[in-house]
Order: C-alpha cells, then sequence, then structure tokens
C-alpha cells in the first residue's frame, strides 16, 4: 500500500511514538545536555514520507532541548550541515512540538506500531533505571511493537529487563555510541563527557552481541523488531528500517 494511500485514509496510517529525554545537566561536566535534534528529525521525515502519524513523548512531558553541537545554527558550525534539522527547527509546527512534548507516563504505548528512542547526552544522565522509559520499551516489546534505539539512548539496552527478568539486549545484535566514537568526543571537548561508555558496558554481557560500524558513519541493525543506529548519523538508517519492519 503506497504512502499516499495512507496519507488520504487517516485510519490506515502506521502509527510511531517518538520518545526524547527531558533536558538534564552532565554529572561529568555540569554542562547542560538534552536530546541530539538530527535523531528526531530525521526519522521525521522518513516517517513523514512512508505516510506514518508520529506523537513525541518525554518521560516528564513539556518542553525538551536540544544538545547545543547538534543544532544546526550553533556558533560552532559542528552541525551546519545539516539542512533537514534547520528545516525542522525552522518550522513554527514543527519546532513548537519540542516546546510541548506528551508525558510519556500518560500514554498506552500499545497503541502504537512503532516506538523510536531518540538519542543525545541526556539520555545517558536521564534513562539508566528509569522506571517509566524503561517500562514503555517493555511495554512495546512486550505487546509486539517494532523497537527502534538511536545512539546513546541504546543505553536503555544495558539495564532494560522484560516481565521474565530476563535483559531484553539477551540474544540480540545491536549497536550503540562505539568507544571510538567516545574517544573522539572526549579529544574533540578536550575532557571526558559521559558517565559510562555503551560499547564497554555491552561487552561485559557474554549472552548479547554488540557491533559497530565505521566511525561516525550511517549504520543501524535490525533484529527482528529490534533496531538500533549506532550514532547521530544512523538515524535515517534506522528509521528505514522501521519502515520495513512494518512493512508499509
Amino acid at each position: 500500500m503506497s504512502a499516499n494511500i495512507n496519507m488520504r485514509n487517516p485510519e490506515l496510517r502506521k502509527r510511531v511514538l517518538m520518545i526524547a529525554s527531558n533536558p538534564s545537566v552532565s554529572p561529568i561536566t555540569g554542562w547542560p545536555v538534552g536530546m541530539w535534534i538530527a535523531e528526531l528529525a530525521h526519522p521525521w521525515h522518513v516517517f513523514s514520507e512512508a505516510g506514518y502519524t508520529m506523537d513525541v513523548a518525554s518521560p516528564l512531558g513539556g518542553a525538551i532541548e536540544i544538545d547545543a553541537f547538534s543544532d544546526p545554527r550553533h556558533e560552532s558550525g559542528y552541525s551546519a550541515h545539516d539542512v533537514l534539522s534547520l528545516g525542522f527547527l525552522s518550522s513554527p509546527s514543527h519546532a513548537a512540538i519540542l516546546g510541548n512534548t506528551v508525558d510519556l507516563a500518560t500514554i498506552d504505548v500499545t497503541k502504537y506500531d512503532a516506538v523510536f528512542f531518540v538519542g543525545g547526552q541526556a539520555p545517558m544522565v536521564t534513562f539508566p533505571g528509569n522506571e517509566v522509559v524503561q517500562s514503555a520499551l517493555r511495554t512495546a516489546w512486550e505487546s509486539g511493537s517494532v523497537v527502534a534505539i538511536v545512539c546513546h539512548a541504546t543505553c536503555l539496552l544495558l539495564d532494560t529487563r522484560l516481565s521474565d527478568g530476563t535483559l531484553l539486549a539477551d540474544g540480540k545484535t545491536w549497536t550503540g555510541f562505539a568507544d571510538a566514537e567516545e574517544d573522539y568526543a572526549d579529544s574533540f571537548v578536550g575532557q571526558r563527557l559521559q558517565p559510562f561508555r555503551i560499547e564497554t558496558e555491552a561487552r561485559k554481557n557474554p549472552a548479547t552481541n554488540f557491533i559497530t560500524g565505521g566511525m561516525f558513519r550511517p549504520f543501524a541493525v535490525r533484529d527482528g523488531r529490534l533496531i538500533t543506529g549506532q550514532q547521530q548519523f544512523s538515524g535515517t538508517a534506522a528509521a528505514r528500517l522501521v519502515v520495513e519492519a512494518l512493512g508499509v
């Protein structure tokens, strides 16, 4: 069924819940941290082209902030190439979404065909041990939804357990922000950035299979209904795998 038909028939549209972190402060640097805008804007574009309906939620609801280096308008010029995110942020209707996300605890996750967890630096602070976020992930998985997690949001796979007590990541092949990329990021800013490293922690679990692609190159992995993207350049690749998994 084509995306155009889906757009003309709202009841036939697939629904995707995108979950982003609320802003926080890094316990390592003391800097404000947020979500990475490309990891929302790029998948949003893919899902829009597929004719899907998207909602954006966060653990606390309300406004979310973006990591400064992910903003194409930032004086550093780090993401100046990202015209797709620039367009998202420049659109009043799209930018307004970031100022009024839905409280995740109020959402019935089972109503969505796919759940997409957005990365950034804040998930490393706000997602570990967060029962609201882990419950959403567990419920989505156990209800049969497609689950996609990108970049630092993949820290969820280090400790999210299913109802039977097993780690969701056990027996799964997945990816996330690589140690080599953490080395580069630390060197770029001149200090350690993250409280822990996803690859380092994942490799301590002999029951899971953590893999990486090229450093800061688009890389996404699909293992059944679980889709993971390595870093901020992998949002589009992960979203396309979601579309593939949903079959329309």
